[in-house]
């Protein structure tokens, strides 16, 4: 029925035994402990703390970077290498330390560093004196600063120059 002005709509009422109002759906939420949805075949339960992770795939290392692996470890061990031997250089003598010398050639003498109470032990450092000398200026250098040196050793490596004043060690 419609008037005008304003509209109604009436529902019957419902038949008899039934209830009067439509069935309502089920919990939008499973009761606590149980999963939310049914697991499907072939695929793991997922959720769980100890749920199985499914397998990963093997990676293969290709050829190029086995080589750049290979490299990058041969540059680390040459890098660690180098320091290590050049811990004992000339260029961390103090005075009072003991030097060896590792080469007959006279410019290049390979000297380092070494315990005073070891065989090895050739020279004692009687001063250090940071600079770029000439072997003039390196003889006046060494007669200023230790009186009864016997030997001048100059070491130029850019920014690091600097001159030993050595004399020979007796135990």
């Amino acid at each position: 029925m419609f008037s005008r002005g304003t509209s109604t709509v009436t529902t019957p009422p419902p038949p008899q035994g039934q209830a009067p109002y439509p069935p309502q759906a089920q919990a939008p939420y499973p009761p606590q402990g149980q999963p939310p949805y049914s697991p499907q075949p072939g695929f793991p339960q997922q959720g769980g703390p100890y749920a199985p992770m499914p397998p990963q795939p093997q990676r293969k290392l290709k050829p190029k970077t086995i080589k750049n692996i290979v490299i990058v470890a041969v540059a680390l061990v040459a890098a660690v290498g180098g320091y290590l031997a050049s811990r004992n250089d000339a260029d961390t003598a103090k005075v009072g330390d003991c030097m060896h010398r590792g080469s007959t050639n006279d410019s290049n003498p390979d000297l380092e560093v070494v315990d005073c109470g070891s065989s090895k032990a050739q020279y004692v450092v009687l001063a250090k004196i940071d600079g770029t000398f000439t072997s003039a200026s390196a003889q006046i250098s060494c007669e200023t600063k230790a009186k009864d040196f016997q030997y001048a050793y100059m070491e130029t490596k850019s920014s690091d120059d600097f001159l030993l004043c050595l004399k020979d060690y007796s135990k």
